[in-house]
């Protein structure tokens, strides 16, 4: 019975932080569906969070290749007075690389609704 209560307030402390982390989420980045994410990329530092490789596969036209990974150490890159447009495959790397970039002081932060993968616009891959 211990072991089941211990099992539930993990469960529950689980639960807990990602709607925690959700909430704040939803509070410094804006979820652009394609078709806003397509009105205001070209104002902003259109990023792709996407490792190298997925990169090369192809990105949105006129995206520069940041990965998460490399975040911390590249920031100085983007620009704190103009809009960032973040992407990645499924929107959940973006997200993150948002949180990031909201406690280093950037402020104008969107990210694209479902990621690359619902992605219709023109795209560029190397070949």
């Amino acid at each position: 019975m211990t072991t089941l209560y211990f099992l539930l307030i993990i469960i529950g402390a689980i639960i807990v932080y990602s709607v925690i982390t959700w909430l704040y989420q939803k509070r410094i980045v804006k979820t652009l569906s394609e078709q806003e994410f397509i009105e205001g990329y070209r104002k902003a530092q259109l990023i792709d969070v996407r490792e190298p490789n997925e990169f090369d596969a192809g990105h949105i036209l006129g995206a520069r290749n940041i990965p998460l990974s490399q975040m911390k150490t590249r920031m100085k890159e983007l620009r704190q007075d103009k809009p960032v447009y973040l992407y990645c495959q499924s929107g959940m790397r973006s997200g993150r690389a948002a949180q990031f970039l909201h406690r280093k002081g950037y402020r104008n932060l969107s990210h694209l609704q479902g990621g690359f993968k619902k992605w219709n616009g023109k795209i560029k891959a190397k070949k």
